[in-house]
């Protein structure tokens, strides 16, 4: 699971500026080892700069140590992921969902991402048919069971919604 993405040196120490991608930056204290390109780097440690984490890792001594690393995500175990509240999904959980329609009976495809706009995250939902990615909005008026285990979601869509864009 991605949880920041380094993206520049910070110093000569070693240090890596970061952006965080989860909602919860604070838990990068918490962390002793991460996964960078697949690889175990212990965490020497973590703190913040106008709210921007920066990271040093155990062996990665200096800016050129850490230049090597620039653009790279870093990762944590799934099963490290912190634990959610019954209803709370991870957005990468619901990539490769099947959305269905019970409104109009009609798959409206499976979803293959997200986008973060300032309003509601839209889905992205590819129709299987060659036609644009509809996007829908993630918000309980519409979803109305979401059942990660089984890939599926049931959804109550506005009529027209699947024609749009096709």
């Amino acid at each position: 699971m991605v949880v920041a993405r380094l993206t520049r040196t910070r110093g000569i120490k070693g240090e890596l500026c970061a952006t965080s991608l989860t909602d919860d930056p604070e838990r990068f204290q918490q962390l002793e080892r991460v996964y960078l390109n697949g690889q175990p780097y212990g965490l020497e440690s973590v703190w913040y700069h106008k709210g921007q984490p920066i990271f040093k890792f155990s062996g990665v001594n200096s800016m050129t140590d850490a230049e090597r690393l620039v653009g790279i995500d870093v990762c944590i175990p799934a099963e490290e992921r912190l634990k959610l509240e019954e209803g709370e999904f991870f957005y990468t959980d619901l990539v490769g969902c099947e959305i269905h329609d019970e409104t109009s009976g009609k798959r409206a495809g499976v979803v293959t991402g997200w986008q973060e706009t300032g309003g509601p995250v839209l889905l992205e939902v590819d129709r299987g048919d060659g036609s644009e990615v509809l996007l829908i909005p993630f918000a309980s008026a519409l979803l109305k069971k979401i059942d990660v285990v089984a890939r599926e979601i049931r959804a109550e869509l506005p009529p027209g919604l699947l024609d749009l864009n096709r």
